[in-house]
């Protein structure tokens, strides 16, 4: 997890994250904000199946699997599940250090609630 600034765009997020250390993904799933030159022809070398699609403005509209992108939607549910916290959702914290750590512990709690017994 990278955590950039607000009003960054994802086209500037993409290479930190893409950066970390990790298993190499397979599929990118991703929104329009993902639609970019620079982005499609990383991913094509790195072989790994781009799931975005394209911008209104782009000339050449390329398919893409509608199955693979309904997936996107658990990615969202879980920002959503994690904007629950209400110090999550204003940005309480002070420094990026302390809300990145905050985000991780509300990531660990929402991924504690799938070992518990709920009956």
């Amino acid at each position: 997890m990278v955590l950039t600034g607000g009003e960054v765009s994802d086209v500037k997020g993409y290479g930190p994250v893409m950066a970390e250390p990790g298993p190499e993904p397979k599929v990118m799933l991703g929104d329009k904000g993902y639609d970019a030159d620079a982005i499609l022809s990383d991913l094509e070398d790195r072989g790994v199946a781009a799931i975005i699609p394209p911008r209104r403005n782009r000339k050449g509209q390329r398919p893409i699997d509608g199955c693979l992108y309904s997936l996107r939607n658990l990615v969202e549910r879980c920002f959503s599940k994690l904007k629950h916290s209400r110090r999550l959702a204003t940005r309480y914290d002070k420094t990026a250090t302390s809300y990145l750590g905050f985000i991780l512990i509300a990531s660990a709690r929402l991924w504690t609630r799938h070992f518990v017994n709920r009956t």
